[in-house]
């Protein structure tokens, strides 16, 4: 059985799709991008950008009864690889080992026009 999880503290969804849905135990976020919770990008330094992500999934985690800490999968899209190289500063300030699996993936365009989106899974 699916279970919608919803939070005011990250942005919303639009009417078509689910900030995260919670099945058979596992957590599936809908991939997050650098918004804030009132919809207003935030631009600035890749570290800013990953920072705001971060909020927003841990605000949906948090609203599933869950924490970065029973993350078992992200997915990273950017738009430009040479984002990179300061991602992979910043991340272990957000996970600790073992590290959830990782995939970085390059894409020509994120909505909003976004450089970044996150997506994560999660264990109950």
């Amino acid at each position: 059985m699916k279970q919608k999880v919803t939070t005011n503290n990250a942005p919303k969804a639009d009417h078509i799709l689910s900030q995260g849905i919670v099945s058979n135990g596992t957590i599936y976020l809908s991939g997050q991008i650098h918004n804030k919770p009132d919809g207003t990008m935030v631009d600035g330094t890749v570290e800013e950008k990953f920072a705001q992500i971060m909020q927003n999934i841990v605000a949906t985690l948090k609203a599933a009864d869950a924490t970065l800490d029973n993350v078992v999968k992200v997915v990273i899209y950017v738009t430009d690889m040479s984002q990179m190289p300061k991602l992979n500063e910043v991340y272990p300030s957000y996970f600790s080992d073992p590290f959830p699996v990782r995939e970085a993936v390059c894409v020509k365009e994120l909505p909003l026009g976004a450089t970044i989106e996150v997506s994560v899974v999660a264990e109950k």
